[in-house]
């Protein structure tokens, strides 16, 4: 066990020596330690929307949906990357050219202070979920890394620790670095290891033999359903659209030609890792068929010999700092940009804002860890959570392509709406009427926008 432990100590040390190098670049202020100075190249980009999406719900959590249904669940990772994809093709660009840095702020430009107000408490909501999730897959790592030392509980703590302070130190410099290593450790250790672990059971024939013939774990679709798989991508471009930890990104962009490159990019090199962390699921069901689901992936790893169960354990803790990384801060600018500056200290000078701004990422992590305790399913919950995004993209889309129909509540009464939606669905069983909650959602949105432009008098200004 001290192999795999010694590996992971070095890539820990390595992300602290990364963030002090970060630290350093992000001496501009705010600007630099929120969107790092506005300086993101293209491989900067893609490789943090990379180390954004590749986190715990697209290794641990699909491992623990692989372990239920099958192949179906690395269909999770796809739709993330065509959501990064159409976000190049169709958003980035344009976030980066109207200069803002909250997807909050953009409201209240174009529509009015309830809209930002209930925007930005909405964004806080989805991103304190997400984070969470982080924690949990986490603490399955380090519980499995070192069975006698941590439990999941004591695990998830010293996940936090690393998360918080990694951002607390270099901001969107240290994600953006530190994603560099993050992603690479992440391809060699996920690569490898599923090659090893199938060749090691035998191949795929061997473990078909050894699971449940009930559920059709190897073909690539019917563990879940096309309806679900659709599912998931309506889900994920909606989220990537308007979720402000990707909004973050493209407004940290040199300039709208990065932004929209690193999307793309960052969008294709996502696209393989999550059949291999189904398929290494899938291996975990055929020799540990009574486990946790959630401890699929971790404890299949760790029937690897040590240096190679040590890397991958490795890149999946990489996975979830780099995630939790981005949430946090994405969190963190909301907090302090569209709350704290906006309607509490709006004076505050440049050195005191980024003081708090720093703060505010250690006290969003201790929530993030509490809230953590209480999430089980980690893709499940995802996925509920990110459906919430379909009125700020639909409010986004009308903006930019159809500033016509815009109107100065607008926002506000769409959001609203949305939120309706989800509780509705979630509290009464009755409304589903659909497979996925998301498409409940766009309909219910572009509804209300519309429905709004004909009452509402009042339009939005011109873009430019």
């Amino acid at each position: 066990m001290n192999i795999p432990l010694i590996i992971v100590l070095c890539y820990i040390i390595a992300l602290f020596v990364i963030s002090a190098y970060a630290k350093k670049l992000a001496t501009s202020g705010s600007e630099g330690f929120m969107l790092a100075g506005r300086k993101l190249t293209t491989p900067l980009i893609a490789v943090t929307v990379t180390g954004l999406a590749i986190g715990g719900a697209s290794t641990i959590g699909v491992a623990e949906r692989a372990y239920d249904v099958g192949l179906a669940a690395g269909w999770y990772n796809v739709a993330w990357g065509a959501g990064a994809v159409v976000m190049g093709l169709v958003a980035a660009g344009k976030y980066r050219k109207l200069n803002v840095s909250t997807l909050p702020e953009l409201f209240e430009k174009f529509y009015d202070t309830k809209g930002r107000i209930i925007c930005v408490l909405s964004q806080i909501v989805i991103l304190l979920v997400i984070t969470s999730l982080q924690y949990v897959a986490g603490g399955a790592i380090l519980t499995s890394l070192l069975p006698d030392i941590f439990t999941l509980k004591s695990g998830m703590i010293m996940s936090a620790a690393v998360f918080i302070g990694i951002t607390f130190i270099g901001g969107m410099w240290s994600a953006g670095l530190s994603n560099i290593l993050n992603v690479a450790l992440i391809y060699i250790g996920i690569i490898f290891s599923a090659v090893a672990t199938i060749s090691s059971q035998g191949g795929l024939r061997n473990i078909a033999l050894k699971i449940p013939s009930d559920v059709a774990y190897l073909h690539p679709i019917k563990g879940l359903g096309l309806a679900v798989i659709m599912g998931w991508f309506a889900v994920m471009i909606t989220q990537t659209l308007s979720l402000q930890a990707t909004v973050q990104i493209a407004c940290g962009a040199k300039d709208e030609k990065n932004a929209k490159r690193g999307f793309i990019l960052g969008g294709l090199l996502m696209l393989p890792i999550g059949f291999l962390a189904a398929l290494m699921g899938i291996a975990a069901k055929a020799a540990y068929p009574d486990i946790s689901a959630t401890m699929a992936l971790p404890k299949i790893i760790m029937s690897l010999n040590p240096v190679m169960a040590g890397v991958t354990l490795a890149a999946l803790w990489a996975a979830d700092v780099s995630t939790a990384c981005n949430l946090l801060l994405g969190t963190s600018t909301l907090f302090s940009q569209d709350i704290y500056k906006r309607f509490i200290n709006p004076d505050i000078d440049d050195k005191r804002f980024m003081i708090v701004s720093k703060i505010t990422v250690v006290i969003l992590g201790i929530m993030t860890f509490i809230l953590s305790l209480t999430i089980v399913g980690i893709l499940k919950t995802l996925l509920v959570a990110l459906s919430l995004t379909t009125a700020f993209t639909v409010t986004f889309l009308f903006t930019i392509f159809a500033p016509g129909l815009c109107r100065k509540h607008s926002a506000f009464y769409t959001t609203v709406v949305g939120i309706l939606v989800l509780v509705l669905w979630t509290f009464v069983p009755s409304i589903r009427i659909f497979s996925h909650v998301i498409y409940l959602e766009w309909i219910v949105c572009i509804g209300t926008f519309l429905t709004v432009a004909v009452f509402d008098s009042a339009k939005i200004p011109d873009l430019a």
